[in-house]
């Protein structure tokens, strides 16, 4: 592509760098100079302007736009995102339903190296979305590129972008209580996360915090998966909830996360059914791990002890003002 500046007679056909006011018209740029463009130009006194002009090879910026949104996302049906309509260069992945974002983290990498002109940028993986927001941005910086360029961008990272869809529709919450405990405070923001999800939350069970009543409701559960808050703290991975989970017949895949707050969420599972057990912050609307894993589970993307080990990085989350014992100490 060239770019600089040429007399408004030679601008004919080319593409207009910056704005410019021609008299009472407004000449934008990104357009195409057409010869009434340069007539007001000239009658306007302007002898030159800065313009862009394509070459054999090159892409104009919302071709190019198109083009590689369309390579990332082959069937938008498939990966539950819709793309606009190019524009200024740019086009944008949007969430078609709830779910997670997921992505090839090392091609869309590739992706912008191809050239600093091509670019894309995105949500972090497994971000939960809702209806119509933005995944991704593809965005062409200049008013042309290298047609070669689009091509690579094309081949590493077709098909790297993507949104998991909700698959469990119900959702369980066991909460157990001791006397002078919190009873049930949390369950509307709990509540409030599980519809964010499109799901519902089918049932919320009070029984006593001990593991004979844990394990008894978790075995009659009939949501798609099931929700554990505990009164009292869980501690350790033989305390009261994660012991009922393996009473009731299913096993504890990782007590205790390196996510603040949240580090005392365990996960696990019953009969094929995803159990969550939830840190006492999640009585709180504000981020926390809990939110990670819920969104991951709740789209049946299997959340190992590895996935969680990796939340760490970047896991340091916002104070809490309520927190008993702050990380920092104010003097």
């Amino acid at each position: 592509m060239i770019f600089g500046e040429v007399s408004a007679a030679d601008a004919l056909g080319a593409i207009l760098a910056h704005s410019v006011q021609a008299g009472p018209r407004k000449l934008r740029k990104g357009m195409t100079l057409e010869a009434e463009h340069v007539a007001a130009l000239e009658a306007a006194g302007i002898a030159a302007v800065t313009v862009a002009r394509l070459e054999p090879g090159d892409v104009h910026e919302d071709s190019a736009a198109d083009t590689l949104a369309g390579a990332l996302v082959p069937d938008p049906s498939a990966a539950r995102l819709r793309l606009t309509k190019a524009f200024t260069g740019r086009v944008n992945l949007v969430a078609d339903c709830p779910g997670v974002a997921v992505m090839d983290v090392a091609a869309l990498t590739q992706l912008n190296l191809v050239d600093p002109m091509v670019t894309l940028a995105t949500v972090p993986p497994f971000q939960q979305m809702g209806t119509g927001q933005m995944v991704g941005t593809v965005k062409i910086i200049s008013y042309g590129v290298a047609g070669a360029d689009i091509e690579r961008a094309c081949e590493v990272a077709r098909g790297a972008i993507r949104l998991a869809p909700v698959v469990h529709r119900t959702a369980s919450l066991i909460i157990t209580d001791i006397e002078g405990g919190a009873g049930d405070k949390g369950r509307e923001a709990i509540a409030a996360r599980v519809e964010a999800l499109g799901m519902e939350l089918s049932e919320v069970v009070m029984v006593p915090h001990r593991i004979d009543a844990l394990a008894n409701a978790m075995a009659a559960a009939k949501g798609d998966m099931v929700m554990i808050l505990t009164a009292s703290a869980t501690s350790d991975p033989m305390d009261v909830a994660p012991e009922a989970v393996r009473r009731a017949g299913g096993q504890v895949e990782r007590f205790g996360m390196p996510v603040d707050p949240g580090n005392l969420l365990f996960i696990g599972a019953l009969r094929q059914k995803p159990v969550i057990g939830l840190p006492g912050c999640a009585r709180a609307p504000a981020l926390n791990g809990a939110d990670w894993v819920l969104a991951r589970v709740a789209c049946g993307i299997k959340v190992s002890h590895g996935d969680i080990a990796g939340m760490g990085v970047g896991g340091l989350l916002k104070e809490i003002p309520t927190r008993p014992m702050p990380r920092e100490r104010r003097r």
